[in-house]
């Protein structure tokens, strides 16, 4: 009898296992191009660049998604101004968030009181990823950023598990020695999951002065173009250092949204087009 019911239990679940993969199938094919961001560690503003990047395409006219995975420290509401929002839900599944410009979001952080910490192992993450993908009714995108969590953890093997149509990653680094040589991890960690990388931004390159127009090099400049030439990855673009950005994170404002003329908004901008035409290397 116990294993008559082992064995129901187990057709059940590889069931609904075929259930998920068929809607997640379903899903996904709505979206056109999905794109992870990563970095080999923290302090290297990716959730601000991915955010920046998401809303860039945005002002094209581009239907935009963004998906924080990072389960541990999701940042990309605080950064869109879309804290303490409520997912709806209907029969069809959990809408996600409007953030600015009609940016769909999605994040762990909507469904926790904001001083709550998330205590998951491995398998909770990515049930957890599992979910904002089949689960929610993303509808159709013309691009869908993922923000991954430094390292090379549970949430970016799962997204690799569970995506294999992804277009490809983003890594973010910054002008520093170690942040570059960690940046040759994250590079390796895509090709070994067949995520294609589409480039290397390095961010906080360089202060450039609001009043005079004159770059001083706080960090090592020339880092991250240096690692993606040696690892045969097209280098993306700079981003400098400028005080409104941080300001503008704080208070929920995407900085290529409020500071268009801005040196750094026009760099995320070109970087826009390199990623567009790196696209078309992809598919």
């Amino acid at each position: 009898m116990a294993l008559e019911n082992n064995t129901a239990q187990l057709e059940a679940y590889r069931q609904k296992q075929a259930e998920e993969q068929e809607i997640l199938k379903i899903r996904m094919g709505k979206i056109k191009h999905k794109i992870a961001v990563i970095s080999g560690k923290g302090g290297v503003g990716k959730s601000t660049v991915t955010v920046n990047l998401a809303t860039a395409f945005a002002l094209q006219g581009h239907k935009v998604g963004i998906l924080d995975a990072d389960i541990h420290g999701p940042s990309v509401p605080k950064l869109l101004g879309v804290s303490g929002q409520q997912v709806k839900s209907s029969p069809a599944g959990a809408f996600p968030v409007t953030g600015p410009l009609d940016m769909k979001v999605m994040s762990i952080d909507f469904f926790l009181d904001e001083a709550s910490p998330t205590i998951w192992r491995g398998p909770l993450k990515m049930r957890a990823i599992k979910q904002f993908l089949v689960d929610i009714v993303w509808g159709e995108l013309d691009y869908l950023f993922i923000d991954l969590p430094p390292g090379t953890g549970d949430e970016p093997l799962s997204i690799a598990q569970l995506l294999p149509e992804l277009d490809g990653v983003i890594i973010v680094t910054m002008p520093s020695e170690l942040s570059s040589t960690i940046v040759k991890k994250s590079i390796t960690f895509a090709e070994t999951l067949k995520m294609s990388p589409l480039g290397v931004v390095e961010n906080m390159s360089g202060f450039v002065c609001p009043k005079c127009g004159e770059k001083t090099e706080i960090f090592r400049s020339g880092g991250g173009e240096k690692i993606a030439q040696q690892a045969g990855v097209r280098f993306l673009g700079s981003i400098p250092i400028d005080p409104k950005v941080g300001v503008d994170s704080d208070e929920g404002t995407p900085f290529v949204l409020s500071h268009k003329d801005s040196a750094a908004a026009k760099a995320f901008m070109e970087i826009v087009a390199k990623v567009q035409e790196q696209l078309k290397t992809v598919k």
